[in-house]
Parts: structure tokens; sequence; C-alpha cells
């Protein structure tokens, strides 16, 4: 990584680096305005597999892995940088926060998000006591259960270091694996291989629901493969599992703008891309609009 890079206040930051956040990278940078693209891979994996494309206007028939090359070298050469990293958290305020899944902190101005599409069952519970026990980064929010019981509940390996953490600072911390392999953690953790039923509690977590009655714990840890949008800034608003956008992909929130198949479907190339372009339009006029009101 370059040094200083995460010191930077950018422009546009844009959460993906599949078509939808390669095309908005490339207008963004049109305009002049400072591009950050940050994902937890490099491209889109979904892209990269598919053998031919055959309604992109302008290739009668592509791979989407050749497909996806050409936007990613477009954006680079252009200017727009490409960090790898995992995004966890965002918190609006004169600048956004963007924080990743290894604590570094990025700033800026608009935010796009091109996040893609995942699907994912939520346990009964878990919206209802988000944020009231309920988490999904256990280094940002383990310190407020020092002492104390905690549950994880992680869907990938690298949970697995969140755990060690935990367990530095937790009186006990219970994990369940929700992925094959062998579990390597700190001694102290108990890993369950049981699927947790439920989150429950009223105003606050109060345990887990298991196969054979309910766990007792203060805290309950999510760690999701992918992050989903919902979980990425707090008051997104979603609607069937979608980010709800307006015909220039504004959302809820001033300054966020969302593009791709995390809008919802249809989930074609030529719609991620299309969005993404007004997007990135739609950041610059935002950021425009406030350079006038501070002018």
């Amino acid at each position: 990584m370059e040094a200083g890079i995460t010191a930077v206040i950018w422009d546009i930051l844009i959460v993906g680096a599949g078509p939808a956040g390669l095309a908005a990278a490339v207008n963004g940078r049109i305009r002049g305005k400072r591009v950050l693209l940050l994902g937890a891979e490099k491209g889109s994996e979904r892209l990269k597999k598919a053998p031919e494309i055959r309604n992109y206007p302008g290739f009668s028939s592509v791979s989407g892995e050749e497909l996806l090359e050409r936007f990613l070298n477009h954006a680079l050469d252009l200017g727009a940088v490409l960090e790898t990293g995992r995004v966890e958290n965002i918190y609006p305020g004169k600048e956004f926060s963007v924080v990743t899944r290894d604590n570094r902190v990025f700033r800026s101005r608009s935010v796009i998000l091109a996040t893609g599409v995942r699907q994912a069952r939520l346990l009964p519970g878990e919206k209802e006591l988000l944020g009231r026990g309920l988490g999904y980064c256990a280094t940002c929010d383990g310190p407020l259960y020092r002492g104390k019981k905690v549950a994880v509940i992680g869907e990938t390996p690298e949970a697995e270091q969140d755990v060690d953490f935990l367990a530095e600072i937790c009186s006990a911390v219970y994990y369940f694996p929700a992925y094959k392999g062998e579990v390597r953690v700190d001694p102290r953790i108990n890993v369950r291989r049981e699927r947790p039923l439920a989150v429950v509690g009223e105003e606050r977590v109060r345990g887990l629901s298991l196969a054979d009655g309910e766990l007792p714990v203060d805290g309950v840890f999510i760690i999701r493969e992918v992050a989903l949008a919902g979980q990425l800034v707090a008051g997104l608003q979603i609607s069937e599992g979608a980010i709800v956008v307006g015909r220039s992909m504004e959302t809820n929130i001033p300054g966020i703008f969302a593009a791709g198949d995390c809008t919802g479907k249809p989930y074609q190339v030529g719609k991620a891309v299309g969005e993404g372009l007004t997007a990135a339009l739609s950041a610059v006029a935002y950021l425009d609009g406030r350079a006038g009101a501070r002018g």
C-alpha cells in the first residue's frame, strides 16, 4: 500500500471493484475527482467465471474475464487507485470514515456502494437486536464486553482472528464455525459445531437459542464472508435485500450512492455499468454542490 494513502481525503470512495464500481471510477476520474476503489477482491468473481457474454453492446462475444480486465485497465489508466480491503463499517460525518477489517480507516467526501449481491439468511432476532448486544465487528466492539461472555458465529476462517482477540479480554468465548475444515483458535475458546437457531433477548441480547436449550451470553458477533450492505451503514434503507435508490442512484443518506447488483434486479453487466456511470455523475454533482455552498 502506498505510504500515507489512508491519510488522503478522497473525493469518491467506491466500495466494490466489479463492473458498477469500475464504471463509476472511470467517470469519476474523467470529471477530475480523486477516486479510490476499495474491494474485498479484485474485480467480480461472478463476472470472471462467465465463459461468454453476448449481450454487452460493442462486444458480440467476450469472456467475463476479458471484459473485466478491460474495465479495470481503463479505470487504472485514468488514475483511479485500487486497494484490497474488506469494508466493515462506514461512518458519516464531515467526511465519511470507511473502516476495513484490518482496522485501516479511509476518509472520503462521498461514497458509492457497488458491493454486488449476496443472499444471506438472517438469524431470527438478528435484525431486532442489532446494536443491542449484536454486532458484526469483534475488533471494533469487543472491548465493550471485557470480562463478559460472548458468542461468535463465523462463516469464514477469518473469524478465527476475531475469536482469538476476544479470548484475551472476555471471560468466556463460544465459537460456532459455519465452515468446513480444521478450526485453529486459542485453547480457551469453546468451539461448538452446531448451528444456532436464533439470537434471543428483548431490549438486549440475552443469549443464543440452541437445539438443546439456551446459551446465555452478553454479546453476539456474526462474522460473514461478505458484509451485507445494510450492515455497512447504519440507517441505510434496504428493501427485499436491495439498497433503495432514486433515479440518480442516491440513497437515503446524503453523499452515499449505490450502483449495480446491490440495488436489485436485473443482474446484468450493462445495467451495472449504466448505474455506476450515473452514481459517479451524481457524486460529482453532490461534491460540486458542497463546494459551491462553501464558496
